[in-house]
């Protein structure tokens, strides 16, 4: 079931507030088309990262998790307007469908891609002593708290950092759920909440998103 399918009658009614985004559905069509599975950031915390990013007047933005491109579509659309963005994404073949995407979408010179583990990816940039006003975590849930980490060692000073999924739809709150995947982001959640370099709240709504101001 995709998330969309999985909507409670609150969050479908928010959503039909809203026209539909043709740049935004004409990516889910590509991604779906290039096989690519469902699990983009919902519609509702899109247009949320977009607004975030604008408000903060992000000039740096570090994406960890590209998909098709349509989480880095929204956070480029709030960029200043010499912003850029730097993706992080595992697979090429995703990175490359991503590019594509956010090109015709008019952004392809404001995104730049960085293609392999993203563990790796992220000390060079530590290495490099390079800093971000915005980040956006949705990749794989073990590395949750280690992305964690290392985006606050490359934030500025309040930066904010937001973090999709951290729900998965329903699993954390199901005792019988103890997969690997589950496990981390519980223990996530607790260290985010508690963490006391951060100013944070969780929205519970679509799959939960959990949002920091690095102090």
């Amino acid at each position: 079931m995709s998330l969309e399918q999985s909507l409670s009658a609150e969050e479908q009614y928010v959503d039909r507030l809203y026209s539909p985004d043709a740049v935004l559905e004409k990516i889910k069509q590509q991604t779906a088309a290039h096989g690519m599975p469902d699990i983009a950031v919902s519609d509702g915390y899109g247009r949320l990262i977009t607004m975030l990013v604008s408000m903060n007047k992000t000039k740096q933005a570090l994406e960890i998790g590209a998909l098709g491109g349509y989480s880095g579509v929204c956070i480029a659309r709030g960029l200043q307007p010499d912003g850029h963005l730097t993706s992080l994404e595992l697979l090429p073949a995703y990175a490359e469908v991503a590019k594509q995407n956010v090109t015709e979408a008019g952004f392809g010179e404001a995104i730049s891609y960085i293609v392999g583990d993203a563990k790796q990816s992220l000390a060079q940039l530590v290495e490099e002593n390079k800093r971000f006003d915005f980040f956006f975590i949705d990749a794989d849930k073990e590395g949750y708290q280690t992305y964690l980490e290392f985006a606050i060692k490359l934030a500025n000073k309040n930066a904010l950092i937001i973090v999709d999924n951290i729900l998965l739809r329903g699993r954390i709150l199901n005792e019988q759920k103890q997969g690997p995947a589950v496990r981390a982001v519980r223990e996530f959640n607790i260290n985010f909440a508690s963490d006391t370099r951060l100013e944070s709240t969780i929205l519970p709504g679509y799959d939960g998103l959990a949002i920091a101001r690095v102090k």
